[in-house]
């Protein structure tokens, strides 16, 4: 089997990439090695930056995340048993949209299925083998072997993928940051505490609490990274929650049906080197970002956006300047949103014991509900900075 880009890996920055090269005339195959209903159901984050929701609209798979999709200027911030509401459409534009990234991946899949280009699911890949002319990729697809032969690689296959570990260790230059913390996360069936997300710092640690319909709640815990979800009843999660979102000016927290759970670390990650030849690195295979903020999804679309241009260049006039280009174009970007959940990170969560801790993590909030300006800022990043190229059907 022959193709113009091989992808690894059927998540968003995959998905995404390959309509974007299906709308230049490029041709793709795309390897998942789990099951179509396992990429459809596994849950994961759900705030898109507007960037994001134009570029869905832009690829023709945004009829559902319009109507299903909730629309939020922002998000609100609790502390001191105090609730403010940070309204970053009114001051910087735009809208944030919750929609799950699983629901996302359904109407990518949808669609690539569709147009009939090639997606194998329980495609595992064995070995990426990359010449100055091409690629060859070697592939167990249900127990029979396959052989791939690609003008490029776009890896997007995760942070424990295959991508990443074709690049020799003295290329990679990475940077990476733990976390002590984890996050908690829980899917109930009740209302929403507030009609956006809300963010609450205590002294305990950080709750976040935001909604996935109307009676739909993903609500999280700040947690040591070493916990044990048995060791956290239902009664003990409410508890907890209850606690840390306590307020004088909104009704206590609702207790419903806890349905879904799971525990996150929380770490930081960035691969500078995000290509080595003809093989690409997109989403989590080159970078991670604490999932304070809701970055990590948005980061892999952008990437997507940025290797659709630099390949559209390439096939339609020969330019490989964007490709050689691709690190240095995507990185700033990266590392701003890096920046960003850094400062979400270090600022909601309790992540010493110390007092003077404490009190500083409470004079940033307290600029950040003062400030027009603070708020900017903020607004600008959580909103969506623009992607770093513009993609387009002539690249």
């Amino acid at each position: 089997m022959h193709t113009q880009v091989a992808i690894i890996g059927a998540g968003p920055a995959g998905l995404t990439l390959s309509r974007m090269l299906h709308l230049q005339g490029i041709s793709s195959i795309v390897l998942e090695n789990r099951d179509r209903e396992y990429i459809e159901t596994r849950t994961r984050a759900g705030v898109l930056e507007q960037p994001t929701v134009a570029l869905m609209h832009e690829l023709g798979v945004g009829e559902r995340l319009s109507t299903e999709g909730m629309s939020h200027n922002g998000f609100y911030l609790r502390f001191d048993r105090a609730t403010h509401h940070l309204d970053f459409h009114r001051l910087v534009g735009g809208h944030a949209t919750v929609y799950a990234q699983q629901e996302l991946v359904k109407d990518l899949v949808a669609n690539r299925m569709s147009t009939g280009g090639p997606l194998l699911f329980g495609a595992e890949v064995t070995a990426i083998e990359t010449t100055a002319d091409g690629a060859r990729i070697l592939v167990d697809h249900a127990g029979t072997p396959l052989e791939i032969t690609a003008d490029f690689v776009a890896g997007c296959d995760g942070f424990h993928g295959v991508s990443r570990a074709h690049i020799p260790a003295g290329r990679l230059r990475e940077h990476s940051r733990t976390y002590p913390v984890a996050w908690l996360g829980i899917l109930a069936r009740t209302a929403p505490t507030t009609p956006e997300g809300m963010y609450c710092a205590h002294e305990n640690g950080l709750s976040v609490h935001s909604m996935r319909g109307p009676r739909i709640t993903r609500q999280y815990l700040q947690v040591p990274a070493d916990t044990d979800l048995d060791d956290w009843s239902d009664e003990r999660i409410w508890d907890e929650l209850a606690l840390r979102s306590a307020s004088d000016d909104h009704p206590e927290l609702e207790r419903g049906e806890i349905f879904d759970r799971s525990v996150a670390p929380l770490r930081s990650y960035v691969c500078e080197a995000m290509q080595d030849g003809r093989l690409f690195l997109l989403g989590d295979a080159a970078h991670i970002v604490p999932p304070t903020g809701a970055k990590g999804l948005n980061l892999a679309v952008s990437d997507a956006s940025t290797l659709s241009h630099a390949l559209g260049a390439y096939f339609a006039a020969g330019d490989r300047s964007f490709l050689d280009a691709y690190s240095e174009t995507c990185l700033p970007r990266i590392w701003k949103a890096q920046q960003f959940s850094w400062t979400l990170t270090t600022t909601l969560h309790a992540l010493s014991d110390d007092p003077m801790d404490w009190q500083l993590r409470r004079a940033r909030l307290g600029r950040w509900v003062e400030s027009e300006a603070e708020q900017a800022a903020l607004g600008e990043v959580y909103l969506g900075l623009p992607f770093p190229t513009r993609w387009n059907f002539t690249g």
